[in-house]
Formats: C-alpha cells, structure tokens, sequence
C-alpha cells in the first residue's frame, strides 16, 4: 500500500528529502512523474491515465505536505521501513488502506520510476 500523510501533518518538512522517489511535495505545490527520476515522454498511472511525465499535475493536498501514490514504493529496494514514517515527528505518515498493495506491485513501480 502507499502511503499517506494524514491532516495531522505540521508541514515540518522533515519527510520531504528522505523520499528516495520523490514521492512528497509540500501542500499546494504542483508534482509531475519526472521530478527526482530519469523519465521522459508518455507515463501510464496507476488508474489508465496517460501523462507526459513533464507535465505538472494538481496537488493533492493545499494545506500540508502530500505523497502522489503513483511515486510511493514506501521505499521498498531501497531501505528496510518507509522512511517519511520514521522521520515524521507526529507520526502523520501511514499506510494508506484503501491502496493496497504488494511488494511486487511496489519493485514494479521503482523499476519503472528508476530506468
């Protein structure tokens, strides 16, 4: 499953340079499939959809700090636990239960976001 920031957020920022998927953006900023990766040219998401990976997309969030779930591998392949969760002093970040998902669904998306 992905994982999400709750409303409890303080907008630290604490979680924000530890995603190794550039995955977490603060509230209002817009996020695209490129940023922290080596993609170009056209992304399928997770629902369908086909984006230019350049292409800006809404924020998520306006008020705190978001995950885009099509970036979140909660850090699986690159550290043993999701590492915006065990910076976050609140303990804001955490799994998202009506995202699902396995561990091989999780290394798909890092091969896809890390060519």
């Amino acid at each position: 499953m992905a994982i999400i920031i709750t409303d409890e957020c303080i907008n630290c920022g604490a979680c924000e340079p530890e995603c190794p998927n550039n995955a977490i953006y603060e509230g209002g900023i817009e996020w695209a499939i490129k940023d922290g990766t080596s993609i170009t040219g056209a992304y399928s998401l997770e629902n369908g959809d086909q984006i230019d990976a350049a292409s800006k997309q809404r924020p998520i969030s306006e008020e705190y700090y978001y995950i885009v779930p099509d970036k979140c591998t909660e850090c699986v392949g690159f550290h043993e636990e999701p590492q915006c969760a065990a910076v976050c002093p609140v303990d804001c970040c955490v799994p998202d239960p009506d995202r699902v998902e396995s561990e091989e669904i999780l290394l798909s998306r890092k091969s896809r976001l890390h060519l």
